[in-house]
C-alpha cells in the first residue's frame, strides 16, 4: 500500500467513524493483553480502541479536600477539543469509577462548560447569590476547545475512586444529516491519595472574610486560566483573599478612597507554616487610585510585594500584596509558624488592601499549579450570600457586607473555607 493510499484510507475510516450515527463508545478499560505463542500471528491494534470525536486533557491532578459544607470536594479542569470535521453537541458530562464503569455513587456537583479563553476569567453577574447547575449543553465547533470546570463533592474521602473517567454524551451534527448520538468514555485521571497540607492562620486572631475562594463559584481565582511557557495552568484555583471585618461585618470605615480606611490595611501577615524563604520582593508601590484604579500593575508585578516560603518539595506558600517597606524576611531565611513576614498592603494587581494566600507547586507564581490546603482550626461564623468582587468592595454604599450568620457558629478543624465564608481565627 502506498503512503498516499494509506493516508486516504485512514482519513476515510476516521471520517466514517466520526460521523456515523450511534458511534461506539470507547471502552472503560483497554482490552486485556493475551499471551501469544512464539511464532504465532498477533494484531498490533487494541481491539477495544475506538475513535472519539473529542480529545481530553487535564490541567492538574485533582486533590480531594474537606470544606465547610461538610463535603469532600474534587475540583479540576477537563479540557475538551473537537477533532471531528463536524460540530459536536455535548449534552452532559458524567464522572464514572473506572474500576466499575459505573456512575460514581453518592456524589453531587457542578460541571460548567465554557469556551477556552485564556486570560479572561468567567465573571458571573453581580449580585448572583449562588452558582447555577452549570452549562453542560454546548455545541463545540470543529477544532474548537472548551473547558469543563468540574467541582464534584463526595460524602467522605474514601468515596473518591482511585481512577475517574468521564462519560460525555451528545451528538455529531453532520451537515445534511440527522444528529448522530454519541456516548464516549474519555479523560482518565487518578486523584491524589495524600491529604492536603494543613496550615495555620496567615493573619492575626479576628474575623476575616474569605473572598474569591474555591470551588463552584465563578471567581477570578477559580476561572483564571493562563498559558505559561506554552502550558495551560490555573495558578489561583484554591487562592483566598483575606479581608478583616469588624463586629458589623465592615471591610472599611470612613473614606473608601483612603488605604487606611480598610481594616485589613497594615495588618500583620503571619507564616502559616515553618519553612525556608525562596522568594521575597519589596519596593513596589501600593495601588495609587483606591478603590477603582485605572492603571493596575504589569503582569510581572501581579502579586506585588510578596514572600514565598517552601515547606517541602512541591509545597510553596505565597503571601501577596504586601505593603511597601514591610517585608521582614529575605531569601534563605528559615521561618517558624506564626512569624511575621510583613504587613497587608495593596501592591501589585490589587484594588483594595488584602492578603492573597495560596499553596503553589513551584517557588514561582508563574509558572505554577494551585494545590488545596486546610486550616487546622477556625470558627465558621457565616456566609456572604451576594457576589461582591474584590474589585468593587470599596464601591459599595457602605463598608458593611451582607451577612448570613451560621446557625450556630461552629468550630472547624482541617477544613478549607468555601468562597465568601466569614470565619474567626483564634479565640
Amino acid at each position: 500500500m502506498t503512503l498516499t493510499t494509506l493516508r486516504a484510507t485512514a482519513a476515510l475510516g476516521l471520517c466514517t467513524a466520526l460521523l456515523a450515527a450511534g458511534c461506539a463508545a470507547a471502552p472503560s478499560t483497554p482490552a486485556p493483553a493475551q499471551a501469544t505463542p512464539t511464532g504465532a500471528f498477533a494484531s498490533g491494534i487494541d481491539r477495544g480502541a475506538k475513535v472519539t470525536q473529542l480529545s481530553a486533557s487535564f490541567v492538574t491532578t485533582p486533590e480531594p479536600v474537606a470544606m465547610t459544607d461538610g463535603k469532600v470536594h474534587l475540583t479540576y479542569e477537563l479540557v475538551l477539543t473537537n477533532v471531528a470535521p463536524a460540530p459536536v453537541r455535548v449534552d452532559g458530562v458524567e464522572l464514572h469509577d473506572a474500576a466499575t464503569s459505573a456512575l460514581v455513587p453518592g456524589t453531587t456537583g457542578r460541571v460548567d462548560l465554557t469556551p477556552l479563553q485564556v486570560g479572561a476569567e468567567a465573571e458571573g453577574a453581580e449580585g448572583v447569590s449562588q452558582p447555577g447547575p452549570g452549562n453542560t449543553s454546548v455545541t463545540i465547533a470543529p477544532t474548537t476547545t472548551y473547558v469543563a470546570w468540574v467541582d464534584v463533592v463526595f460524602p467522605q474521602r474514601n468515596a473518591v475512586p482511585a481512577t475517574i473517567e468521564h462519560v460525555v454524551s451528545g451528538a455529531v451534527l453532520a451537515p445534511g444529516a440527522p444528529p448522530a448520538p454519541i456516548r464516549m468514555r474519555l479523560g482518565r485521571t487518578n486523584p491524589a491519595t495524600a491529604g492536603p497540607i494543613v496550615v495555620g492562620a496567615p493573619v492575626p486572631a479576628g474575623t476575616w472574610y474569605m473572598s474569591e475562594g474555591c470551588c463552584a463559584d465563578d471567581t477570578h481565582h477559580r476561572r483564571g486560566m493562563e498559558p505559561v511557557n506554552g502550558v495551560l495552568e490555573v495558578p489561583n484555583r484554591y487562592a483566598i483573599d483575606f479581608y478583616k471585618l469588624d463586629d458589623q461585618q465592615r471591610t472599611w470605615v470612613g473614606d473608601p478612597s483612603r488605604l487606611d480606611s480598610y481594616l485589613s490595611y497594615r495588618q500583620p501577615i503571619l507564616s502559616a507554616t515553618a519553612g525556608t524563604v525562596v522568594a521575597a520582593q519589596d519596593g513596589l508601590a501600593n495601588s495609587a487610585e483606591v478603590p477603582n484604579p485605572t492603571n493596575l500593575a504589569t503582569v510581572g508585578e501581579t502579586v506585588g510585594n510578596h514572600v514565598i516560603v517552601q515547606v517541602s518539595d512541591g509545597v510553596h506558600v505565597l503571601y501577596a500584596h504586601m505593603d511597601p517597606g514591610s517585608v521582614a524576611v529575605r531569601v534563605g531565611d528559615r521561618v517558624t509558624r506564626g512569624q511575621q513576614l510583613g504587613l497587608i498592603g495593596s501592591s501589585g494587581i490589587s484594588t483594595t488592601p488584602h492578603l492573597h494566600f495560596q499553596i503553589l507547586t513551584t517557588p514561582t507564581y508563574f509558572p505554577a499549579d494551585s494545590r488545596p490546603y486546610a486550616f487546622d482550626s477556625f470558627t465558621l461564623l457565616g456566609h456572604v450570600p451576594v457576589r461582591l468582587w474584590d474589585d468593587n468592595l470599596g464601591l459599595q454604599p457602605t463598608g458593611a457586607l451582607p451577612f448570613r450568620p451560621a446557625n450556630p457558629a461552629s468550630a472547624r478543624t482541617n477544613e478549607l473555607p468555601l468562597d465568601r465564608d466569614v470565619v474567626r481565627f483564634g479565640p
